[in-house]
């Protein structure tokens, strides 16, 4: 191929793009959604095998040849997320206008790091950001800024949360001079259902897990605030500087929401910076069930992921902030990018509150969903998807083999394989975790599992607005014929 035929700008690049748009389109359709089952169940060996051709031959093969090797040997053996019996994860099928607007946006290939690589992308993400403050009830002063997912804004929002504390407690400035000398001193609390990231950013703040200290939950899955008082008694007892709160709306198992308005009453007693991880459950904030969110205006940032339950592509999330001032504790001007000036008076410099540089204009993507389908269309696909969940609890609770364990609060659904034979929970437990495996490797529904009291249990994550309760059937079917499939083999599964 020609430069010209490579790049857009030229009749001849601009015909070869929307030639190998129809021909990525064709891939996609012919490789991924006319599959029966989730997953073709081949391992990874297996996939390996199919990939002994040079990465980089010293003569191309072409785009279209290219095409069609990745149809049958990337896309064939991708689970699909749009496929019914494909519930492990926390993996939505994206929607069709988040698939249009990420065309648009890698072809614009904007970066959001300065105005001038980015004009209207930088305008518009402003805009989503004070529309996302709007929804979630933040103040007039609110801010934000799009991230990769809930990883990046859990990260950040302990990284500004840590700082602030070091200059208002210690007088110490962390991003001039490091971490100062009782930094040791230093705790985050959260629930012991709250996503592992809590942990991985202490570590990558320079703290440590252990600064980490998880309270105890309810029976719902929800933050004990009884326990959280005694909690925050006893690290003041001992010296210590507890100086965030980290409240889960949507927790990974049970989708279980902390009481936030209480968690918000206790960070103002205790000068804590209150995070909320709304990755999850900040969905709601669009339906008639907005209420379970109540106290998440109060919070000092709240982090929401659009690749989950909006239904767009991966990855696409955002930090939004009560006071955007906030991020002047990371802020930064790099004179390349932004230079200080009344030249650039108004001009507005994202990357100064980001903890990227280079970052793409995902912010066309919910932008996008929520123009086409208003809030009313986005509300009423994520509340089927609550309705189905409760459809499955139903199911579960008529069958005379399956154990629910909790009640579902989003769309996520634990349970158990419990044969009616007496089987103990260390049986139950190998017996469920071989069953995820063996489905997974027959390709026939792919399925999480997870841990509840110590005993392996399954769960069913039903982000998919298009599923039926017959799907939900169906996947219970193929697990309840391969539990008893390895009964009838092996007994109590070794």
């Amino acid at each position: 191929m020609t430069p010209d035929e490579l790049f857009l700008g030229s009749d001849a690049g601009n015909a070869a793009y929307r030639e190998a748009m129809e021909a990525a389109t064709e891939t996609v359709l012919e490789s991924v959604v006319d599959g029966e089952n989730p997953y073709s169940g081949h391992s990874p060996d297996v996939l390996a095998e199919r990939f002994d051709d040079a990465v980089i031959p010293e003569t191309g093969v072409g785009l279209d040849a290219t095409l069609e090797e990745v149809g049958e040997r990337v896309l064939a053996h991708s689970v699909d997320p749009s496929n019914g019996r494909c519930v492990a994860h926390l993996q939505c099928p994206p929607m069709i206008p988040g698939l249009a607007a990420e065309a648009l946006l890698t072809a614009a290939n904007q970066s959001l790091d300065s105005f001038d690589q980015a004009p209207a992308a930088t305008v518009l993400e402003e805009r989503v950001v004070d529309a996302l403050c709007d929804l979630f009830d933040l103040p007039a002063d609110g801010d934000g800024v799009f991230t990769s997912g809930g990883t990046e804004s859990n990260f950040q929002a302990l990284l500004l949360a840590r700082d602030r504390c070091c200059s208002r407690r210690f007088d110490h400035d962390v991003q001039a001079d490091g971490l100062p000398a009782n930094a040791d001193s230093l705790r985050v609390l959260c629930s012991d259902a709250a996503h592992f990231t809590a942990k991985q950013a202490a570590h990558h703040l320079g703290l440590g897990e252990n600064a980490v200290v998880t309270v105890a939950t309810d029976d719902e899955g929800r933050i004990d605030v009884s326990a959280l008082d005694a909690t925050l008694a006893d690290l003041r007892a001992h010296d210590h500087e507890p100086f965030a709160l980290v409240g889960t709306a949507g927790t990974t198992d049970f989708g279980s929401i902390d009481p936030l308005s209480a968690l918000a009453a206790r960070a103002a007693e205790h000068d804590l910076w209150f995070h909320v991880d709304a990755a999850y459950g900040g969905a709601l904030a669009v339906t008639d069930h907005r209420a379970l969110l109540d106290g998440i205006e109060r919070a000092d940032s709240v982090a929401v992921d659009f690749h989950k339950l909006f239904f767009q592509p991966i990855s696409c999330g955002a930090l939004l902030l009560r006071d955007g001032d906030e991020f002047d504790w990371m802020a930064r001007n790099a004179a390349y990018l932004n230079p200080a000036g009344h030249d650039d008076a108004g001009i507005p410099n994202l990357v100064a509150k980001s903890v990227r540089t280079t970052r793409r204009f995902d912010a066309l993507k919910p932008y996008v969903a929520f123009r086409s389908l208003g809030r009313e269309g986005i509300a009423a696909l994520v509340e089927s998807t609550l309705e189905l969940a409760d459809g499955a609890a139903a199911l579960v609770d008529d069958a005379d083999d399956l154990e629910r364990l909790h009640e579902p609060t989003l769309n996520a659904l634990v349970f158990r394989y419990r044969p009616a034979d007496g089987m103990d929970d260390r049986a139950v437990g190998r017996l469920n975790a071989t069953i995820r495996r063996e489905l997974l490797h027959d390709g026939r529904a792919v399925v999480a599992r997870t841990q509840v009291d110590g005993v392996t249990s399954l769960k069913v994550t039903l982000l998919d607005p298009t599923a039926t309760l017959d799907d939900v059937a169906a996947t219970l079917d193929v697990l309840r014929d391969c539990g008893e499939s390895l009964v009838a083999e092996r007994g109590a599964v070794a």
